[in-house]
């Protein structure tokens, strides 16, 4: 095996995978495990855990069978409409209610992608904020506010 031939890419997030999948594991025996009819709090997540860890030695071996092909151009547009999002979500669910943050929260992550157009933008925002509102307010009924502080007068 040539150190030239592994795909680069794949093993790191081989190795990533099995390294966090460790820790969790390592941290979750501090917990009670359990029996495997009654499953304690910690039985869970170190099934998870070995499970990412499985994960992770199965793409580190593929990694080590294949050349990868070489890392292009990193899309900064995506990541900082992505990692936006979330964030904006989080800033304003509490002052201006669920529907008005669902509704900006989709809006700013319709523009990651270069082919999106602003009424295209805008229809996919409102569908997707009254799909939400329908499913989360009042399908499972979810307590939070819908319009919150900021948006009465």
């Amino acid at each position: 095996m040539n150190l030239a031939s592994i795909d680069k890419p794949n093993a790191v997030c081989g190795a990533f995978f099995i390294v966090v999948g460790a820790i969790f594991a390592a941290q979750s025996l501090a917990v009670d495990l359990g029996s495997w009819l009654r499953i304690g709090p910690g039985g869970m997540p170190l099934i998870l855990s070995l499970l990412l860890v499985l994960l992770g030695v199965g793409i580190l071996i593929q990694a080590t069978r294949s050349e990868g092909e070489s890392v292009g151009v990193i899309a900064w547009r995506g990541m900082v409409f992505i990692l936006l999002a979330p964030i904006l979500f989080g800033l304003l669910v509490r002052g201006a209610g669920f529907v008005a943050a669902v509704f900006v929260t989709s809006l700013v992550a319709s523009f990651a992608s270069f082919k999106m157009t602003p009424l295209y933008a805008l229809v996919l925002a409102a569908l997707l904020t009254i799909f939400s509102t329908v499913v989360f307010s009042y399908g499972l009924g979810l307590p939070f506010e819908r319009f919150g502080p900021w948006l009465r007068f």
